[in-house]
């Protein structure tokens, strides 16, 4: 072989190597993020159905809570809108094992004979869950804690 054929296959050879090892170089990774803990952002409460068309929706998130009740046969409707504290806040979340929302199942739609679907909805900052008449799931007291809670808020006179 020539000189200039080896020389060629020398740099060839180099700069391959060059770019495997800088390609190969680890890359900072975030850490903030796997670091963060899972928390939830918004708590969704509700319950529609029967045969007046009954609704009652609650929206709960860190620093507000929304409520809607009515009925639409009536077509009478009331709304509560309120700032909570942190305290509150805290109560209502704390009920919810984050781990344990993964494996909480469902059943199925009760409105079609003329019952109430109670649907929950629970956000995190790193997923969401829907749920409908979980009544039947062993892990449905954390739902019945959080609406005990909700007594506690609401006035008297939406309940």
């Amino acid at each position: 072989m020539s000189a200039v054929k080896i020389s060629d296959l020398k740099i060839f050879v180099s700069m391959f190597l060059l770019l495997i090892f800088f390609s190969c170089s680890e890359k900072p990774v975030d850490k903030r993020s796997d670091t963060k803990t899972e928390e939830i952002t918004f708590i969704g409460l509700s319950e529609i159905g029967g045969q007046l068309g009954f609704y009652r929706v609650i929206k709960v998130t860190k620093d507000s809570i929304h409520f809607e009740t009515g009925a639409t046969s009536t077509k009478k409707h009331k709304e509560w809108h309120s700032a909570i504290k942190p305290e509150a806040w805290k109560n209502m979340t704390s009920s919810f094992k984050i781990k344990n929302l993964d494996s909480i199942e469902s059943s199925p739609s009760i409105q079609p004979i003329d019952g109430v679907d109670e649907s929950f909805q629970i956000k995190t900052n790193k997923r969401s869950h829907v749920y409908v008449n979980a009544h039947s799931d062993i892990h449905y007291n954390q739902f019945a804690r959080f609406k005990q809670e909700l007594l506690k808020i609401i006035p008297q006179e939406y309940q």
